[in-house]
This record gives C-alpha cells, structure tokens and sequence, in this order.
C-alpha cells in the first residue's frame, strides 16, 4: 500500500490515463465529426445556458483622427448583463476585415488600444504586443476589443477578479468560458446589425493573447462565422497546462478531457486559417508540450481538411506574450478563399 499519494497525483494519473474518446478517426468526414463535436463542447462548456435578449445596444462616445474612428458601446448579450466594446474603423479602406480583440488576465481591453491605465499596462504593450487594435488598424483591419467577463470594466481592476464567478457558474451548469463565447457570438451579431456598414461581414476573425487565446479558440471552435484565428499563449494539452501549472479557475470545464484535448477543439477551425503562438520560455503553457499538440491539429484535422497548410504554429523567444511580427506574417500568409 502507498500511504503518501497526494490527491493532485492521483488527479493527474487519472487524466493521463483517459483517452480522448472524441478524436476524429476518419471513419466519416470531418465535417460530420465538427458537427458532433461542437455540439458535445457546446454541452460541456454550458453554452445552453445562454440566452439571447434584445442587445438595446447603447453608444457612449464616437470619437475619430486621421486614422480611424472610433466609437464605444455596451449591449445586452443576456438577460441583466452588458458588454463594453470598443470599435475602430480605419479610415480610407474599403469594406475592410474585422479582428475581434481579447486580452487576457488583465486590467481590459483598453491595452488592445495601446492605452495604459494602469501599472504594468505600458510593459505590456511595448514589450508584449498587446496592443491588438493598433495592429489591426496598421493593417487596415478595424478592431473590435471587449471587456471579457471578470477583466476591466467586468471585473476585479486593477486585478482580474475570476475565482468567485467561476465557481458560481459552475453550480448552475455554466462557465466563465461559455460566457465569453456567448459574449463574442453576440458581439458578432451587434457589430453586423448596428455596424455592418463599416466591415466586410464575411472576413470576422478573433485574436488574443492568454485568457484571451483561450476564448479565441473556443469561440472559433463553435462559430463558423469567424474566418480565421490568433490563439496566442493559449494552446498546449490540457494535462501540460492546466492541469500540471497553476491556472486561474476559469479554464476549466468538467469533464471535458473524456472527449476532447486542445487539439479536437483546434480541429473544429479546420480549415479556416489557425495561427497558434506560444512562447519558448511560457512557464504555463509549455512550448514543447504545444508544439506536440499542434502535430496533432496539424497531422489529424488538417490533414481531413480540404487546405493541410492552414494551420501554422508560430514559437517566440520569450515568454508569455504574443509575437506580433511572426504572428501576423503566417495569418497574412493563410489561404482565405
């Protein structure tokens, strides 16, 4: 008898020796296994939980330079909750690409602006790349950065605040990372209904660094309507990240490791464009463990898919950050026919 096992070990036995029993195996196209996929991560995250309600969306201010304008908004994406969105639309481009925006842990989305608030905002933008919204506007993209549930303005400034909504969530089936998708799924429906004379509405993609590379990845998983995706220090096996590296709670969703790991979830993108990033040195996501995960993706979904070299993985030398110039090369690189 072992008499020193700790429960974290005994965890962690048990999650590598399940196997993940909703891999494509290509016994049927990989359309039909999307289709069943998102379903069942629909389910497992919650998402039917979310309802959606008149958006009685709300413009704070429309400001605009010579580059672009910009106007600030909050809609109702469910009952009694609003998003804060901010969007920027260049000026003298014609029917241009929309990039959704999301930071991570975070003191909101006005880093993506390039606009520092708060203490560490500034090391942020200069020395991470987090500045989203001023790329895309470099790019003659407009930007569309949110507040995520429990960053900025909804939550916990300076400091994210993600501990006791979670767990809330968690008691009625739902979960902070079914609530950032909904977010987003709505946004995509307010900006093309408020705003959809300033975008091309079939060219919608999302980008976004930790926290939010994590939404990054779900939302494009499970809404096809966005065309391309920048998961940054997002991506790994569940077990190398948020199972073996201290997490904040909203990454986790119960059960989801008897069906799917990040690879599946990546698969469900195929074979819309797919920039992964990860840092060499990110202690939380491990570079290796990724790049292993991505040879999956790769090898598996793309391969069943009709474009194999739509998905690129893209590996900095640093830490947890984004690489905005190895990163947006390889999306500007994908095939968007």
């Amino acid at each position: 008898m072992d008499k020193t096992t700790q429960p974290i070990d005994n965890e962690l036995k048990i999650l590598h020796g399940i196997p993940v029993s909703m891999q494509y195996d290509g016994s049927e196209s990989l359309a039909q296994w999307q289709k069943k996929a998102r379903k069942k991560l629909s389910e497992l995250i919650g998402l039917q939980y979310y309802h959606p309600v008149d958006d009685e969306t709300e413009i704070e201010y429309r400001t605009e330079n010579d580059e672009f304008t910009e106007t600030k908004f909050y809609f109702y994406s469910e009952v009694n909750y609003s998003v804060p969105c901010i969007l920027r639309v260049p000026k003298n481009v014609k029917n241009p690409a929309l990039m959704i925006c999301l930071q991570g842990h975070g003191t909101g989305m006005h880093i993506s602006l390039g606009v520092a608030k708060y203490e560490n905002d500034r090391n942020k933008i200069d020395n991470g790349d987090r500045d989203f919204a001023v790329q895309c506007i470099k790019r003659g993209m407009c930007a569309l950065a949110i507040d995520q549930r429990n960053f900025g303005e909804r939550g916990g400034n300076p400091r994210p605040v993600c501990h006791a909504p979670s767990m809330v969530a968690l008691l009625t089936g739902r979960s902070t990372i079914a609530g950032r998708v909904w977010d987003i799924m709505r946004a995509i429906d307010v900006v093309k209904k408020h705003f959809g004379g300033e975008f091309d509405p079939e060219r919608i993609f999302c980008m976004g660094n930790s926290g939010g590379g994590t939404a990054t990845l779900y939302a494009s998983a499970l809404d096809e309507r966005i065309k391309g995706a920048i998961p940054s220090c997002a991506f790994c096996t569940f077990e190398d990240s948020i199972g073996r590296q201290n997490h904040c709670e909203c990454n986790y969703i119960p059960g989801i490791r008897n069906y799917f790991d990040m690879a599946e979830i990546a698969g469900m993108i195929a074979p819309r464009p797919l920039v992964i990033v990860s840092g060499k040195e990110d202690g939380i996501f491990p570079s290796g463990a990724a790049e292993n995960e991505f040879g999956r993706v790769k090898n598996i979904y793309y391969k069943a898919s009709a474009k194999p070299d739509n998905c690129v993985h893209v590996i900095g030398e640093e830490g947890h950050r984004f690489y905005a110039d190895k990163a947006w090369k390889a999306f500007e690189e994908l095939d968007y026919e």
